[in-house]
């Protein structure tokens, strides 16, 4: 007869114990039961493992084993522990891949609110622009992403929020003033510094203004940096400045319905751990800023 998981744990817990009945109890069985099962245990090790039949002292044989019982049973319980901790998403891990306007302002109430329900997942957040987070999901080093991106095979797309596109530039600047009188045409040979987000303005009275701008910067914060310093006014969604520093202000495109379009990317339901789909759901659910700004609002500082 094979050693059975039972077995271990009725013998441990009569050696903890002392004594077949508070064993018994402990167990939910009979102390008959309880009886046979050791002295099945103790016929597959060929040897007694309790010095009389009282079992309130152990062999030495029977020390041995039940030092590596417990050992065992107690790697056991914490497998398990694991695996349901895991499939109730109490456990896990979770890569996330987002451009810095969502890790900034997006995210933080998410994960806090997140991380307060299931304190056993770990989360592992990285920001980019949105090719890199396309990168991310591609080589499958992110579990959720979050970007202005297009359908990627194997991933599910949903829309999280918009938000409106403005010129951003330095508060002193002329543009400041003038704005609610300027068009696009106004604009023709102003320092303008591209970023990957211009491409999704297809007004075609912007891409003169673009074609002609020398200065391409990817990264975000270096971006604003240049504005603030003067090097030119660029192009961005309004939820990119709500953390940047002062000294700047978002003048909204008045005559564009353009917007920005944050869509989050997952595998299919069936391909997600427990831990990913409960912060994908979470994400969802949330009550987003900058999804509803109206088109006409005033000119922000920020």
């Amino acid at each position: 007869m094979a050693i059975k998981l039972e077995m271990l744990r009725c013998f441990r817990t009569v050696a903890e114990q002392g004594s077949l009945a508070d064993a018994a109890e402990v167990l939910g069985r009979t102390p008959s039961a309880v009886s046979m099962m050791l002295r099945q245990f103790e016929d597959h090790i060929g040897a007694p493992l309790f010095e009389s039949a009282r079992k309130s002292r152990l062999t030495p044989l029977g020390e041995l084993i039940f030092s590596e019982a417990r050992r065992e049973l107690a790697h056991f319980d914490r497998t398990i522990a694991a695996i349901e901790g895991i499939s109730r998403a109490e456990a896990g891990h979770v890569r996330l891949a987002v451009t810095p306007s969502v890790g900034q302002v997006i995210m933080p109430p998410i994960l806090r609110a997140y991380m307060a329900a299931h304190p056993g997942v770990h989360i592992d957040m990285r920001d980019g622009d949105s090719a890199s987070v396309q990168d991310e999901l591609s080589a499958g080093r992110a579990d959720i992403g979050l970007a202005t991106l297009g359908p990627i095979p194997g991933f599910t797309r949903s829309l999280i929020f918009t938000d409106r596109f403005g010129v951003v530039c330095p508060s002193g600047h002329p543009l400041v003033e003038n704005w609610s009188r300027l068009s696009w045409a106004d604009m023709d040979g102003a320092d303008f510094i591209t970023n990957g987000l211009c491409q999704h303005i297809t007004d075609e009275s912007v891409a003169p203004i673009l074609d002609a701008a020398r200065l391409h910067v990817a990264n975000t914060a270096s971006l604003l940096s240049m504005v603030r310093a003067g090097a030119g006014v660029t192009l961005l969604p309004e939820l990119a400045l709500q953390q940047s520093e002062g000294g700047l202000v978002f003048l909204p495109l008045l005559d564009s319905s353009a917007r920005r379009e944050v869509w989050m990317l997952t595998p299919p339901d069936d391909l997600m751990t427990p831990a990913v789909k409960a912060l994908a759901l979470a994400i969802k659910r949330a009550d987003l800023p900058g999804s509803s700004a109206p088109p006409d609002a005033k000119l922000k500082s920020i």
